[in-house]
């Protein structure tokens, strides 16, 4: 008998004032996630294998699943550590909405075990400096 592995997601929500497509730009361009994630190859096609390259040195494996123009975006994010405490296979999904005043973006990072707690307390943290770092982004880079 096999039992099922319980994950839970981080779940991010910030109102940014500007219109989807300055944020959906700050979530798309390689120049522009570099400047409020994490410096990449990222390119916007389903299947493209890519690197987020961490200040701390790690590298993170991708691979875009799928997108939405100016909709939604969801890619793999592995981080494979020699921990199993801190090694995670997760999904980042973002989710674009438009707002009297702006967009709404919805971040959802699925994948943590339930024993990741540290983990899973840092990505809740990290994604919200993310995200106020790409309003920033979006306000004058998009």
């Amino acid at each position: 008998m096999t039992t099922a592995t319980q994950t839970r997601s981080v779940i991010v929500e910030r109102e940014i004032p500007q219109p989807l497509s300055k944020v959906w730009k700050a979530l798309t361009r390689s120049h522009l996630i570099s400047e409020w994630l994490m410096a990449n190859d990222f390119d916007l096609r389903v299947g493209h294998q890519f690197k987020l390259r961490g200040v701390w040195g790690g590298v993170l494996d991708c691979e875009v699943l799928s997108f939405e123009p100016e909709r939604s975006l969801s890619y793999a994010w592995d981080h494979d550590n020699d921990d199993p405490l801190y090694a995670l296979k997760s999904v980042v999904t973002y989710t674009l909405t438009p707002t009297d005043t702006g967009t709404l973006l919805r971040v959802e990072r699925a994948g943590f075990r339930t024993e990741q707690k540290q983990a899973y307390g840092g990505a809740h943290a990290g994604w919200k400096q993310f995200l106020e770092k790409l309003e920033a982004v979006a306000a004058i880079g998009g």
